[in-house]
């Protein structure tokens, strides 16, 4: 069976991804930095709960000991756990406010990566999927008429340009594993505090998607439910 590794996944688009990849048959593994609040999640999907901090060394370390206990492999990882931060645009923002989103949108996801490359190389169809914004598109960002350029959120979107090219990079320098990042869409999350225009579910569409894909897919893309997501 297909070993799945969700990253704050214990609501929102990562729960619901959660649920639809038990569904499509995977063994998923929620992670979330509080483990009672995963167990609840993990009880109500049929995943198994895995406490994971991506800020913090010692949790992934011990995230990774388990996975490699349990499964021997990992054959999916999804870096989904992020966090909006401040939405103050460039005349307000601070080095703070910077570091304390890049902690857990950049930093944390390289962290979680570069622990489960040995586990995700062990897989004979290794996938990671990087969940990004169309807020990190430089292309929409930087079109007036954009809906992405009417939200300034300097530490956000540019955090997830960065996770875009993180996605490139780690895609190039692994050819075996399919490595893309992906846009979820204006959804309504605790992220937001849920002023999204689409669900939970039909954020998780593209995630189950591209999480599903084999290793005939394509890598080092970025794309959304109607398909590529100019950079």
């Amino acid at each position: 069976m297909t070993v799945t590794l969700i990253t704050g996944a214990n609501r929102g688009i990562g729960f619901e991804a959660a649920h639809r990849l038990v569904d499509a048959g995977h063994i998923v593994y929620l992670g979330s930095r509080d483990l009672e609040r995963g167990r609840e999640a993990a009880e109500q999907v049929g995943a198994r709960a895995l406490q994971l901090d991506v800020t913090e060394e010692e949790s992934v370390q011990a995230a990774v000991r388990l996975l490699r206990a349990e499964a021997g492999a990992l054959d999916v990882l999804i870096n989904n756990a992020a966090i909006a931060g401040t939405w103050n645009g460039p005349g307000e923002i601070t080095a703070t406010d910077m570091e304390s989103v890049y902690a857990t949108n950049v930093i944390g996801l390289v962290r979680v990566t570069h622990a489960f490359l040995p586990l995700l190389e062990a897989s004979n169809s290794p996938v990671v999927v990087n969940v990004s914004s169309s807020g990190g598109s430089l292309a929409r960002c930087s079109d007036p008429t954009s809906l992405e350029a009417s939200f300034p959120m300097v530490a956000y979107n540019s955090s997830k340009s960065a996770v875009n090219m993180i996605t490139v990079q780690y895609a190039n320098a692994f050819p075996k594993l399919r490595i893309n990042a992906v846009n979820p869409g204006f959804t309504a999350t605790g992220l937001n505090d849920h002023q999204g225009t689409q669900t939970a579910g039909e954020g998780a569409e593209i995630i189950v998607r591209m999480a599903t894909i084999g290793s005939d897919g394509p890598t080092g893309g970025f794309f959304e439910v109607d398909g590529s997501v100019p950079w």
